[in-house]
Formats: C-alpha cells, sequence, structure tokens
C-alpha cells in the first residue's frame, strides 16, 4: 500500500494543530485569556450593581459645616439630595448650583461625596462690610457689592451706609453719571480699606459723592476720605493722623500724602 503524499501529511499535521489563534498561543493559555475576560466582565457588572442597583452605597445623610448665620437644616433643604439615592449618581456640581441659587448668603460652597452613605457640604458664608437701611429693615451688602440678605436687626459694627449723593447739587450729578451701583461699590472698597481700629468705630459711610465718601465715627468724630482710589496710602495716612492729633475732632485724608486734622 502507497504512503501518503507529502501535502497530505502536510494538511493532517494543521488539522492537528488547529486555528492559527490556538496554533499561536497555545490552548491553556488561550483558556486563561478566556477566563480573565469573563471575570473582568463579571467584576465589572458587580461593580455597577453595587454602585446603582444594591442598597449599599446609597445617601442616607448630609452633613453641613462651615454655617454662621444659616442652619445646616437650611442648606440641606437647598441643596435638595435626594434620600435613599445612589451616591455615585448624586452631582455635586448640581448640588452647589441649587446652594448658590437658593440662599444669597452663601459665598461659596464644595460638595464632595463621602463613602460609603453621605454628602458633605462645606460653606462659606457673606460677610456684611455695609448696612443700608430699606423700610425699617437692614440690607447687608458684601465686599462685592452684593446684596444679599435682610434683617430685622443690625448686625454690631457693621456701618450704615447713606447715599446722600441722591440729592441735588454735585451729589446728583455724580449719582447720574456713575449710578447708584457704582456709587455702592466705591463704598463698600471704602469700608474695606479701612484700618481695624476705624472700621470698628466707623457708624457710616456717607457718600455724598463719587469723590466724596466721608465716615460717621464714634463720638462725634468724621473722616473726609474722598474716592475708593489709594485706599491702603488714606489708611496709613489716617492711623498716623489719629496718633499725632488723639484729640482731633476731624480728619482729611482724601489727598494722603497731605492729610489734616482740625477740631479738639
Amino acid at each position: 500500500m502507497a504512503g501518503s503524499t507529502t501535502a497530505e501529511r502536510g494538511e493532517r499535521q494543521q488539522e492537528s494543530a488547529g486555528p492559527p489563534l490556538v496554533r499561536q498561543l497555545g490552548r491553556p493559555r488561550l483558556r486563561m485569556i478566556i477566563f480573565l475576560a469573563v471575570v473582568l466582565l463579571l467584576l465589572g457588572g458587580a461593580s455597577v450593581w453595587a454602585l446603582y442597583g444594591s442598597d449599599w452605597l446609597r445617601v442616607r445623610y448630609v452633613s453641613v459645616s462651615g454655617t454662621r448665620v444659616l442652619t445646616p437644616a437650611e442648606v440641606r433643604a437647598a441643596a435638595a439630595v435626594p434620600s435613599g439615592a445612589p451616591l455615585a449618581s448624586v452631582g455635586t456640581d448640581a448640588v452647589e448650583a441649587r446652594v448658590r441659587g437658593n440662599l444669597r448668603r452663601v459665598d461659596t460652597v464644595e460638595a464632595s461625596r463621602s463613602w460609603p452613605h453621605g454628602i458633605k457640604l462645606r460653606i462659606t458664608e457673606r460677610t456684611p462690610v455695609l448696612l443700608a437701611r430699606e423700610n425699617g429693615k437692614f440690607t447687608e451688602i458684601d465686599d462685592e457689592g452684593v446684596r444679599f440678605a435682610t434683617v430685622g436687626k443690625a448686625p454690631r459694627r457693621v456701618p450704615m451706609l447713606e447715599l446722600a449723593a441722591s440729592r441735588k447739587g454735585s451729589g446728583a450729578a455724580s449719582l447720574r453719571r456713575f449710578g447708584t451701583a457704582r456709587l455702592v461699590r466705591e463704598a463698600v472698597r471704602v469700608a474695606g480699606s479701612l484700618p481695624v481700629a476705624v472700621a470698628r468705630d466707623t457708624g457710616t459711610v456717607r457718600v455724598g459723592s463719587f469723590d466724596a465718601i466721608t465716615l460717621e465715627l464714634g463720638h462725634g468724630r468724621t473722616v473726609d476720605w474722598g474716592s475708593g482710589e489709594e485706599g491702603r496710602a488714606k489708611a496709613r495716612a489716617l492711623t498716623a493722623l489719629m496718633k499725632a492729633a488723639p484729640n482731633a475732632r476731624h480728619f482729611d485724608v482724601s489727598v494722603p500724602t497731605a492729610p489734616a486734622s482740625s477740631g479738639s
């Protein structure tokens, strides 16, 4: 009986070796790769289920820190974080936007997840630097000129804002030229430049015009500050002037290079 030909022997060798991928990797190695792929798929599915489908990682509490006037309950209500929702599904950016949108007293808010069950809210409230009396109440104004809250009782050691620029003369002209918002920002700028001791003693920041802002201090003392420009130089000049003339009743630092005092 004649033996098989060379071509037949080659075909049998290819059949015994299997498909090209099997020949390249080897059956044991290929089985390991398939096994690992299946494990990864199972782990991925389990992770998705744990994050979104299980009861393990769901919102159970919202903690609030940094409040001074607001209460944690007010912040939680504004945040509107759904209790029992999957923690991974809570959008922290959306939470922050709701808090800022609902509570004007909030200057900044940082929301973060606290695994496995919490949302943390860190709040910074606006601080009033001036008060505006309106309809028997007090509107708080921060260092950016934002009117953020109306309260029935004036906070201690926060100066009153008086817009005398609404009257006739140069004040009215200044009001027409700059507008109320600009004049308020200029008053805020002055309030932020005051030396600490002077700020504590200031009862009223009076805006006669853009460049005629006056401070009314305790014990009947007054300060002509001028505009909000050169605030640091004016603060230094006022501090030195008060030390040099402690009994003076009036101080003028509108030109900080030539400060003056009068009265006793």
